[in-house]
């Protein structure tokens, strides 16, 4: 391993952390409808536990309702009882083999809560990143213990980590006052 090597390796998986945090922001419920709210959701399909997306096509009606259309007939009782069970606080109501899901307004208790969740992400976030330099940071001195480089290039290349680090927690924070913003719109 090289300075070069620490670095780039510190970069990608500092990357890796934001695209995660995007990933779990999205999943925070704001007032309008998204198709991102049922990613998660299983369904038992044939005895083995199945991603809704496979067994079902989401779409949105309107801004606040979704809907999923089982590619089985037979399916709809237990997509619909799947999303009812996935503790997202919806309610699904069937119509025919089209299952609408209404997202309910939320309250104003509810929004901070959301508001509450997203800075615990984001701070999850923060604390990966900053393992992520501690790690390379070790690994630098690691070089230098083994005369792989110098103290001063690794003094150097020390500072540039700690430049990523903050650089991805602006990012983050960035992220986070997005997401505030469109919980809270009402």
């Amino acid at each position: 391993m090289t300075v070069a090597d620490a670095k780039k390796t510190a970069d990608q998986k500092m990357q890796k952390s934001i695209e995660t945090l995007k990933a779990d922001l999205a999943k925070v419920r704001t007032g309008r409808a998204h198709t991102g709210i049922l990613d998660h959701v299983m369904v038992e399909y044939y005895g083995n536990p199945t991603h809704l997306s496979q067994v079902a096509n989401v779409t949105l009606i309107d801004a606040r309702t979704i809907g999923v259309q089982p590619f089985e007939k037979k399916m709809v009782a237990i997509v619909e009882k799947a999303i009812r069970e996935a503790d997202l606080g919806l309610n699904p109501a069937t119509q025919g083999e089209l299952i609408r899901v209404p997202t309910p307004p939320l309250t104003e208790e509810r929004r901070k809560e959301m508001v509450k969740l997203v800075k615990s992400e984001a701070e999850d976030a923060k604390i990966a990143v900053r393992n992520i330099r501690r790690d390379a940071n070790e690994a630098l001195k690691k070089l230098v213990k083994e005369k792989a480089c110098s103290e001063d290039d690794e003094r150097r290349a020390q500072d540039e980590i700690q430049k990523l680090t903050d650089k991805f927690v602006l990012e983050i924070d960035k992220l986070v006052v997005e997401k505030e913003k469109e919980v809270l719109t009402v």
